[in-house]
């Protein structure tokens, strides 16, 4: 593994630095309110551009990117001109991300978190270190694990152990066992991981983790090519909705709460437009209000459900969004606590413990050295002093956590991850089953 080039990071951490000044400096300045919040407008708050173009996969994380375009709140803090862009997989937008709007592709997007460190290190971007800010946490939960019917009979739940004797099986009949995830070294891969070691199945040498984009996982799983998939919703309704299989577990079961996509945007456009990136970053903090909003649920289903946008017919994304998770094997849960959250409970916060949590996961699975040096690439990346900034300009400061850690993280599987010693979580195994 390629050590992460430290002065270039150095000097990434500087124009953060840079950043940060520009954006405090103020002079002259109004107030303006609306019917939802007081917005404090200085005259250098004006954003230097009008414009940008933003990506998202067609998945109910990518909410608060859809309303902020839709409901007109780009607009609101003077960027009529944003671009909020469809795109058919991940793979897509972290191609149009390093290619930059200025050459047809993407200024920021809804993403998987984990990519955007990985295309900063140039791990996933063919060698290229790609800088990326991570502006906002987009949502909390709202991933989880679904199986095909021909497991039905096994009732699978949290516990996975009933397929190890089968995929044992196909495995000596020289049939592949494969698991679907979105992308690799990210959260649904490493909680499809989790949740085959918990019941003895080592994901590496048992299975075949392979990667299908989102909105093609239910196509893929009805031609019978794999065996069960980890994906955010709307697909696991629309499997169970067509007969094809079932939920086992959603992801807030494996960790409550845990954070999902994130607001990435390419470093170089946030500090050549700060104020440009702090209106774009208050329209999407808004919109993930708006979108936790009991009175504005049934107007967010009729959006999202538009061609243009999710594309789904509403009844695909209503129940999971208002909490009610019905798993496809007669088990229907009302009012879940692990039901996807886009503001409530710090859901838009980015915490930096989440980011040291990633990296040092990525190490457990021997894709990242142990020495790694995470700080400086965190420093790097996260950008949590702009979400603060942002949080004051939109009159949400009560909403600023005390601490960029949210503290230890508890597991399904019995494991903690302690932010103030990662070491430990570390020296965990990974395949192991808590009895």
């Amino acid at each position: 593994m390629a050590k992460l080039d430290r002065r270039k990071f150095i000097a990434a951490v500087g124009a953060t630095a840079l950043a940060h000044t520009i954006i405090n400096r103020s002079s002259s300045s109004v107030t303006t309110s609306d019917s939802n919040h007081n917005v404090h407008v200085a005259v250098r708050d004006t954003p230097e551009v009008t414009t940008a173009t933003l990506g998202f996969v067609p998945v109910m994380s990518s909410c608060p990117l859809i309303i902020a375009k839709a409901k007109g709140f780009f607009a609101k803090y003077g960027m009529p001109d944003v671009q909020v862009k469809k795109q058919p997989s991940w793979a897509v937008i972290r191609d149009k991300l390093m290619l930059g709007a200025a050459n047809e592709g993407l200024d920021g997007s809804h993403i998987l978190f984990p990519m955007a460190y990985l295309m900063a290190t140039g791990e996933i971007s063919y060698g290229r270190k790609i800088p990326m800010y991570i502006l906002a946490r987009m949502n909390l939960n709202g991933q989880g694990i679904s199986v095909a019917n021909t497991y039905k009979d096994l009732h699978l739940g949290i516990d996975s152990s009933p397929l190890k004797s089968i995929f044992a099986q196909k495995t000596l009949t020289e049939e592949t066992v494969r698991c679907a995830v979105p992308y690799r070294r990210v959260t649904g891969d490493f909680f499809m991981r989790w949740w085959l070691a918990y019941g003895g199945i080592d994901p590496d040498k048992d299975t075949s983790i392979i990667v299908v984009p989102p909105p093609q996982m239910v196509a893929s799983m009805r031609s019978g090519s794999m065996e069960a998939f980890c994906v955010v919703d709307p697909w696991h309704h629309r499997l169970i909705k067509q007969g094809i299989g079932y939920s086992t577990v959603t992801s807030g079961e494996l960790w409550n709460n845990h954070p999902e996509k994130a607001l990435a945007v390419r470093s170089q456009w946030v500090d050549k437009y700060p104020q440009a990136a702090k209106a774009l970053l208050a329209a999407v903090m808004e919109a993930q209000i708006w979108c936790d909003r009991a009175e504005n649920k049934e107007e967010l289903f009729e959006i999202v459900s538009q061609r243009e946008w999710i594309g789904v017919k509403t009844d695909l994304v209503r129940d999971r969004l208002l909490g009610k998770i019905d798993y496809g094997d007669g088990r229907v849960v009302e009012n879940s606590p692990h039901a996807i959250k886009y503001w409530r409970e710090n859901a838009s916060y980015p915490f930096k413990s989440h980011d040291l949590w990633f990296l040092t996961e990525d190490m457990r699975w021997g894709n990242r050295s142990p020495d790694f040096p995470t700080q400086p690439l965190i420093d790097a990346v996260n950008r949590e002093d702009l979400w603060r900034e942002a949080a004051k300009f939109i009159g949400e400061e009560a909403a600023i956590p005390p601490s960029t850690s949210r503290g230890v993280e508890k597991f399904f599987n019995g494991l903690e991850f302690d932010p103030e010693n990662p070491q430990a979580y570390l020296n965990a195994p990974k395949i192991r089953v808590f009895r």
